[in-house]
């Protein structure tokens, strides 16, 4: 979850320059803000970059896609990896994971967990295995539009947005989703080839996005080849939407197409 943020006296720019450990780069005054109310970048199905031919078709699949698995290997599996990397594979530094025990209503903020020395925040979607482990978070909500279309997924996320958002952190995902009919009649394609012409619509709409407490303002935005474009930097650079007050905030509420800091219980000048 980013790095800790430095202890020099430098001074930093109000939003990091590049994506490299941009936590540790936000202004300082987001990192005082709940991180379910700051703007977050996700990959969706992130470890999928190491798949190949030869990985096993999983259980949860179809009976009819696991038997042409078994029947037809050198022709099944091929098409079923095209349609499942969603992210390809960048050189990374080995990750220590430090897990968080926190009750689910304390949501932390950045300068919380780094004085704690925590920097993961594990959560897991198995009620049975989360209530044996009280270092696991409950699985986090993932807006999840099963579309092909980019336009039907945005009107899903904004159906979503309309209905309010979760009280903690959610994902909203612009993750496009084929289904049997669209992979029949593009048997040659692939999930990046039909993700990437839809970049710049799904962009376009990340960029509209608000974070903070309001009732329509987003959290976590999960994508597929999150590093096609410039989705990561769109994302990180919603906060400066949290940043649009003039003194330092005691809360923010902010709504799309209306923003109010609170200082103190008193609305503020913004």
């Amino acid at each position: 979850m980013g790095g800790q943020a430095s202890t020099g006296g430098s001074v930093q720019s109000p939003l990091c320059t590049t994506n490299t450990d941009w936590m540790s780069a936000l202004c300082p005054l987001l990192r005082d803000v709940p991180l379910h109310h700051l703007s977050i970048p996700g990959s969706h199905d992130t470890m999928t970059y190491c798949l190949n031919k030869k990985s096993p078709i999983s259980q949860t699949q179809s009976w009819l896609l696991q038997l042409l698995g078994k029947v037809l290997p050198c022709v099944t599996r091929p098409v079923v990896l095209r349609w499942s990397i969603t992210q390809l594979r960048h050189p990374h530094s080995p990750l220590s994971v430090t897990a968080i025990p926190l009750p689910l209503q304390d949501l932390p903020t950045l300068n919380q967990l780094w004085s704690r020395g925590q920097q993961v925040i594990l959560s897991y979607e198995e009620e049975s295995v989360v209530s044996r482990h009280g270092e696991l978070w409950p699985g986090i909500p993932y807006w999840w539009g099963d579309q092909v279309k980019a336009q039907e997924l945005i009107q899903y996320l904004e159906r979503m947005k309309s209905c309010g958002r979760p009280g903690g952190l959610f994902v909203a995902g612009i993750n496009l989703t084929e289904n049997l009919a669209y992979v029949l009649g593009h048997p040659s394609q692939s999930l990046r080839k039909m993700t990437l012409p839809n970049l710049p619509c799904l962009s376009t709409w990340v960029r509209e996005q608000c974070p903070g407490p309001g009732a329509q303002c987003t959290n976590i935005i999960a994508g597929d080849f999150i590093g096609a474009d410039t989705f990561v930097g769109d994302v990180i650079r919603l906060n400066e939407k949290l940043l649009r007050c003039s003194r330092v905030p005691f809360a923010a509420h902010v709504e799309c197409g209306r923003e109010e800091w609170v200082w103190g219980g008193v609305p503020a000048s913004p």
